[in-house]
């Protein structure tokens, strides 16, 4: 088998939870499906919002389902520095105390004190895939990613280990375009 992994862009977007999608959207408020993404049971949604920092507005933002026990908004540090908002660099889930921001949906508005961040580049990996790789949930590696013009070697990245995931690689848009990452770049862990 390949020690190798896909690299996927991780764009801007959005993670809301029940109470603010209802807000944003409407009472009863659902997702609705637009496409599935690499990871079993997340996708993509029809539904946009505007993010509004003390600068400017990024409209057209992209929910991502299902919905989370807490509204989280993932940017980039291109997206931060032109919004305004200070963002820390952090793993998805963790955003207790980081970035504010207000989200503008067609039905309502809802100020997050906290639940900006820029997310961490990590991989993906079942307990299968991690044992056959050498790696261990939350051990932090390089990986050496293979694009056609700019290869580039990457640290800090976290593994995440678990029977619920799909073996990815994901970076942001800022990662993605300096090394000219594209829908077919792959991966692969280095030691040195």
């Amino acid at each position: 088998m390949s020690k190798k992994f896909i690299v996927e862009t991780s764009a801007r977007h959005v993670h809301v939870s029940k109470e603010d999608l209802e807000t944003l959207f409407g009472k009863g408020a659902k997702l609705t499906f637009k496409k599935e993404l690499s990871q079993p049971g997340q996708f993509a949604c029809e539904e946009r919002v505007t993010i509004v920092g003390p600068k400017r507005d990024l409209k057209g933002v992209t929910i991502l389902g299902p919905e989370r026990p807490s509204t989280q908004v993932e940017i980039s540090a291109t997206d931060a520095r032109s919004l305004g908002i200070t963002a820390p660099i952090r793993e998805s889930g963790d955003i207790k105390g980081s970035g504010a921001c207000k989200i503008v949906g067609p039905c309502g508005e809802v100020d997050i004190t906290e639940g900006v961040i820029i997310a961490k580049r990590h991989i993906h990996l079942t307990p299968e895939d991690a044992e056959e790789l050498g790696v261990k949930d939350k051990e932090i590696v390089w990986v050496k990613v293979n694009t056609d013009e700019r290869k580039a070697i990457l640290g800090d990245v976290v593994v995440r280990v678990s029977d619920k995931f799909s073996r990815a690689m994901h970076i942001d848009t800022d990662e993605s375009n300096a090394i000219g990452a594209g829908c077919f770049s792959e991966g692969e862990i280095v030691r040195f």
